[in-house]
């Protein structure tokens, strides 16, 4: 998902619930796994190349940075972890096919809006068709630069990460639905938190 966007999502998901600064730092966090260092070797980042069950794990790692980070009262570490998570997990519904299979349960005249998507739908987890992009290097590279697309595309497989991804709204009211669950799944991730912290790091990390 483009930068942008992750950034509307935490600002969205996390609203009212944490001061400026945390979020600022959330969001650095967040988009810094888009940079250079962060895409190439690093699918877990993003769920790409269909690697879930690293994607899983490197949300649980941070999970228990955030942990650790707020026992030695670092909150600015554990913004910074949830960042890094947050990025992964709103990344599974923007690089997999998880939408278009839950919008598919559905007819045309029965689909739900997207502020009813649900994000959770554990068929969907368990559908052998659940699949996310892959990258075919070097040719991925240059359907990101808009004079070269349209020529580039046609060469790419259609389990590639430049035709599966829904990373912005120019893939269509779909984007509508990934952006939705990407919120749900974001605030469940918060939620989960909160969840194990002691009243005093619940105090560090929701600091204002």
């Amino acid at each position: 998902m483009l930068i942008p966007y992750h950034r509307e999502i935490l600002s969205e998901a996390l609203k009212g619930k944490i001061g400026t600064n945390a979020l600022k730092i959330i969001a650095k966090a967040n988009a810094k796994q888009d940079g250079l260092r962060g895409q190439i070797g690093h699918d877990e980042y993003h769920f790409d190349n269909n690697a879930f069950n690293e994607s899983y794990a490197y949300i649980a790692e941070n999970h228990v940075q955030v942990h650790n980070a707020l026992k030695k009262g670092f909150m600015k570490k554990a913004w910074s972890a949830f960042g890094r998570l947050s990025h992964t997990a709103q990344d599974f519904y923007a690089h997999s096919n998880y939408i278009p299979l839950w919008l598919a349960k559905f007819d045309k005249k029965n689909t739900p809006t997207p502020p009813d998507v649900i994000h959770d739908d554990e068929s969907i987890f368990q559908n052998p068709k659940l699949s996310s992009g892959k990258l075919y290097y070097p040719l991925e590279l240059f359907s990101y630069i808009p004079p070269l697309k349209k020529h580039v595309m046609p060469h790419l497989p259609k389990d590639s990460h430049a035709w599966m991804n829904i990373d912005s709204p120019a893939q269509g009211k779909i984007f509508e639905y990934t952006f939705t669950a990407a919120v749900k799944a974001t605030q469940d991730e918060w939620n989960k938190i909160l969840e194990k912290l002691s009243s005093e790091e619940k105090k560090l990390f929701l600091s204002f």
